[in-house]
């Protein structure tokens, strides 16, 4: 017998196959969402107490599926669906992106490594190794932490640089909470990996900052951590 609630989730998703989620209010686009998990149930009001929770649609989608799990209404099976969302997005976008990527940029740096972090909630360290035509040949995660620190193996970087006879590599990493502004620690830390790295023949080009839709480079940023 059909719900009370099919007309409403009928007409949502042809608006949606019509018009797409541009003119969507976030809770409509969580209503959706939670079709899939909720079946025959209104979702309007657990949309809503999802936003007011987090405090918007991105807080959702970014909250740990234990988090997700407090919220009255939200099943095992819901918290999977709504944290695998991002996940999804970021494998989307390096999908997209050419696996022959050659830098010569900055901007080329940052448009090849910004979806590597989409939906990463941890503090996750990245190496970037290039050949000597430019091109990146692979990029690997080094280390993932807590939220407000990633324990880096030097050994490690070195040793992922080594193995894909990387010329030259970039060192990439996230901050989950503040801003893309560099730290002490992480200044001294690219002072000290690439004084390392020149050891074994390789150079660190760059150490670049993500949060959030945002990222700084170290090397552009006025720090000469190749002079130490």
């Amino acid at each position: 017998m059909p719900s009370e609630h099919d007309g409403h989730r009928q007409r949502l998703k042809h608006r949606f196959m019509k018009s797409g989620l541009d003119d969507f209010e976030p809770h409509n686009v969580l209503e959706l969402i939670l079709f899939y998990s909720v079946p025959r149930k209104d979702t309007n009001p657990l949309a809503h107490r999802l936003i007011n929770r987090f405090g918007s649609l991105s807080g959702v989608l970014e909250a740990s599926p234990e988090e997700l799990m407090k919220v009255e209404g939200v099943t095992e099976n819901t918290a999977v669906l709504l944290s695998m969302l991002p996940q999804i997005a970021r494998k989307y976008l390096e999908d997209k992106v050419d696996p022959s990527n050659t830098i010569y940029s900055f901007s080329d740096i940052g448009a090849y490594l910004m979806p590597k972090f989409i939906g990463r909630n941890v503090e996750t360290m990245m190496l970037a190794s290039i050949d000597n035509k430019n091109k990146i040949v692979s990029c690997s995660i080094i280390a993932e932490g807590e939220s407000d620190r990633a324990s880096i193996s030097r050994r490690k970087i070195v040793e992922e640089a080594m193995r894909v006879n990387a010329t030259r590599v970039i060192l990439a990493h996230n901050h989950p909470i503040g801003f893309a502004v560099p730290s002490s620690e992480d200044i001294f830390m690219t002072e000290e990996i690439y004084k390392l790295l020149k050891t074994v023949g390789v150079e660190l080009v760059d150490h670049v900052i993500f949060a959030q839709d945002d990222y700084v480079s170290i090397a552009a940023s006025g720090v000469d951590f190749r002079k130490k």
